[in-house]
């Protein structure tokens, strides 16, 4: 298993993105808050808000969800995967049940 850590400037980007992953497989749960981000634009400090969506899936995932990422939002503003060593096997079987991966193919 893996979580991908997505930025997008709105919670309704996030929700259109998360139907888009559950209804398509490519992900078993999404998360999204609200955050503030600062980063430095050309020599200046800015703080803006932005949300975070929290998607939860297989490794193999990555590849299809940037390409829906891509043919929803017209930008990108940071998608990042981190591993999940170890999380427990009632999730790890639903997440191979809803993507639809057999245990040979799969690395939850």
């Amino acid at each position: 298993m893996v979580i991908l850590y997505i930025t997008l400037n709105t919670g309704e980007e996030a929700r259109t993105i998360s139907r888009v992953l559950l209804e398509k497989r490519l992900a078993v749960c999404t998360n999204w808050f609200p955050i503030t981000c600062a980063y430095r634009w050309k020599g200046d400090i800015v703080e803006e808000p932005e949300t975070v969506l929290i998607v939860k899936t297989l490794p193999e995932m990555y590849d299809a969800i940037t390409e829906e990422m891509r043919r929803h939002i017209s930008y990108t503003n940071f998608i990042a995967q981190i591993d999940v060593p170890r999380i427990n096997s009632e999730f790890a079987q639903w997440l191979k049940e809803e993507i639809g991966v057999s245990d040979e193919n799969s690395s939850a």
